[in-house]
């Protein structure tokens, strides 16, 4: 077992796919493998150091979640444990043990669905422009921050380098197909409103997330990860205050730092301090253990 922090995974006996940021992907053959890795990004750019446990928590937390929302509507998800695993994972079951997830194949929608209950970020910045959010008119005289009336959905387009882009739900239709964005727009809404439900009695506001969802067999599915950190602005119920931005269960520590000393926002990244990662690295494990109620599952 090894509690060091990976930034890139090696198997060599494993048909390795593509990198994302964060997720390196193995072809399994009928099944995909999914790892967790503790890369971070921040504004788009990959830092070169690692934030240690980030890859466990990511998987738990998504695994979470997934496990509740099986009644609403199925996910991809064929194991999360290693021993359930494919044999040919056999040999590196301790690096894969608590941050990888065996996953069926779909197709991905080509849009980004996102859930919004509170005016943060780029809907803060469409909002104090029009008024509005992905083009859906809201009350007025709100603040950045403010919980809105009722949760939103805003899709966005998928970018391979660079930020996504906030598209009206007539674009996302056009892009993706009517059918399969009512669906996952109602879907998205029924899971964001019991997620943060669940989350606000653990002490987690969840201010908006974003969800993908792919078809296999017909059939519109979860995918991906689910509400996680990465994913999702989780603010301290505790210290919540509308009229600017938040405390985060996130990256808040190296953006506040990459501002510090004028990051120009390219790569590649700067080298981050310790106490930066340190920090980082506990606000995630805070959030899987307010959620959850378990620690890191090594």
């Amino acid at each position: 077992m090894t509690s060091d922090p990976v930034y890139h995974t090696d198997f060599p006996g494993l048909k390795f796919l593509r990198r994302g940021k964060v997720r390196d992907l193995y072809d399994l053959g009928e099944f995909l493998l999914i790892v967790a890795t503790d890369r971070l990004s921040a504004y788009d750019v990959i830092m070169p150091r690692p934030i240690p446990h980030k890859g466990k928590v990511l998987t738990q937390i998504s695994n979470f979640w997934f496990s509740l929302m099986t009644d609403i509507i199925p996910n991809h998800i064929v194991a999360t444990d290693v021993e359930d695993f494919p044999a040919e994972c056999e040999p590196y079951a301790d690096r894969l043990r608590g941050r990888s997830v065996l996953v069926r194949r779909t197709s991905p929608l080509p849009v980004e669905c996102v859930a919004r209950g509170y005016v943060s970020g780029s809907g803060w910045s469409e909002y104090s422009a029009s008024g509005r959010i992905c083009g859906i008119q809201l009350p007025p005289g709100l603040l950045e921050s403010d919980r809105i009336p009722q949760p939103i959905f805003t899709p966005a387009t998928k970018a391979e380098e660079g930020h996504d882009e906030n598209i009206s739900f007539e674009q996302a239709a056009e892009i993706a197909g009517a059918e399969e964005m009512e669906s996952a727009r109602a879907h998205t809404l029924k899971i964001y409103t019991r997620a943060a439900e669940i989350a606000l009695d653990k002490g987690i506001i969840i201010a908006d997330t974003k969800m993908e969802f792919g078809t296999a067999d017909g059939r519109l599915m979860l995918i991906d990860e689910l509400l996680t950190p990465d994913s999702s602005r989780f603010w301290p119920k505790d210290r919540y205050a509308p009229g600017g931005p938040q405390e985060s269960f996130d990256k808040q520590f190296v953006r506040d730092y990459l501002l510090s000393i004028r990051f120009n926002k390219q790569p590649p990244g700067p080298e981050l301090p310790d106490d930066i990662v340190r920090r980082t690295s506990d606000l995630y494990r805070e959030a899987l253990v307010k959620l959850t109620g378990r620690d890191i599952e090594e």
